[in-house]
């Protein structure tokens, strides 16, 4: 594992509703790949700099690859409006365009709860990546009507045959254990699934535990 150190950079991306607020990372000069997490659910006060997208940031950026966090369209400085999940998958779409024609090298896709399932929507179809990460993936709709649900359909995941990491807290309301264990069953392989004890959607109290097994399979699946 590689101690980048790296410095931060402020940029806005070429959206397809505007630029995109993003911070990089940047990583080691041998990179051997560049990554991208999104953030959760923008509607419930999910940015960049939410902590688990943080800390996903920071794991993978422990291997020397550059990392890439943007603002959905409609938070924080980004233009457009939400778009219920549907015009997010294009926001993904445009940053791994942008890490593909910053870096030419193999890319890693990351997300935490809306984005995890938005973003791996973009990630399983295009060949550019290599391997998937879904932290604290939603498999069940919000009970109020009158919320927006914050789960999306993830039968395509069924048809991703890239390596899939899925860590999930055992007390997330948003994924129970029965429900995301059923669902990672009818997954094909390449596949793995860390169930953090003690932990809830938010991984509060449990953020090492976090990144410990995203360092731990990105050692395995990916740099081994």
């Amino acid at each position: 594992m590689i101690s980048s150190g790296s410095s931060i950079r402020s940029l806005f991306l070429d959206g397809p509703a505007g630029r995109l607020e993003a911070l990089l990372n940047a990583g080691a000069d041998n990179a051997t790949h560049a990554a991208v997490v999104c953030h959760p659910h923008p509607l419930f006060g999910g940015t960049l700099h939410n902590k688990v997208v943080f800390h996903t940031m920071k794991a993978l950026n422990s291997f020397g690859f550059p990392v890439l966090r943007f603002n959905f369209r409609g938070a924080g400085l980004s233009q457009g409006e939400h778009d219920q999940g549907n015009g997010e998958v294009d926001d993904v779409r445009a940053a791994l365009d942008w890490l593909d024609a910053e870096y030419h090298l193999p890319l890693l896709f990351a997300g935490f709860s809306f984005g995890a399932a938005v973003g791996l929507r973009a990630a399983c179809s295009d060949a550019r990546v290599r391997a998937a990460i879904g932290v604290g993936t939603p498999v069940v709709p919000v009970a109020e009507a009158t919320e927006e649900p914050r789960v999306y359909a993830l039968d395509f995941l069924k048809d991703c045959g890239k390596p899939k990491l899925f860590v999930s807290g055992a007390r997330d309301q948003f994924g129970p254990r029965a429900k995301v264990e059923a669902l990672f069953a009818s997954l094909p392989e390449p596949k793995k699934l860390v169930v953090i004890e003690g932990a809830d959607h938010f991984f509060e109290g449990r953020l090492r535990e976090l990144r410990e097994a995203i360092e731990a399979w990105v050692k395995e699946q990916v740099t081994s």
